[in-house]
């Protein structure tokens, strides 16, 4: 009799700690609107909330943030604990901070950089879509029937493949 009491005991004790044992998402929204500087489902801001399904340990550090992408289209928020969790908050619509112009626009004539372990080779060709840094656009090389290639544009009229 006494053992099946004890256990509820425990139970009802562990409730409430259970309850504490995970991060206030709430207060990684207002974070991640103080990070951007713009409310959330505003653009430049958090496209919605954290998923309030998650349950992530508390983080007794300050949490730490910085935008994930090279279009800032995520902001990256860690807990810098042992042990911490990292995820990630889309940006919603193309805000001011988001903006970046095209650097290579259809048509123009770009180096294809083919990177390996220890080498890079590079081959002319032709840019098939526009797009700014970090993105990726279509590309033909030079060689006659050559396939359609997707590139990484890297810099103005330089595209990149990266070969594992």
């Amino acid at each position: 009799m006494i053992r099946p009491f004890a256990a509820l005991l425990s139970v009802g004790i562990a409730a409430p700690a259970l309850a504490q044992a995970t991060a206030d998402l709430t207060a990684v929204d207002r974070a991640v609107a103080q990070f951007t500087g713009a409310a959330q489902g505003q653009p430049g801001g958090a496209a919605m909330p954290v998923d309030r399904r998650l349950r992530l340990a508390p983080c007794r550090a300050p949490l730490a943030l910085g935008w994930h992408g090279l279009r800032r289209e995520r902001v990256e928020v860690i807990c810098p604990m042992a042990g911490g969790w990292k995820l990630y908050v889309p940006i919603s619509g193309s805000g001011p901070a988001l903006a970046q112009a095209d650097v290579i626009s259809r048509g123009d004539a770009v180096s294809v950089i083919v990177m390996g372990d220890g080498f890079a080779v590079s081959q002319g060709g032709e840019a098939l879509e526009s797009g700014p840094i970090g993105s990726w656009i279509k590309v033909r090389t030079q060689t006659p029937g050559s396939p359609v290639l997707r590139a990484k544009v890297l810099r103005p009229g330089a595209v990149g493949i990266d070969l594992p």
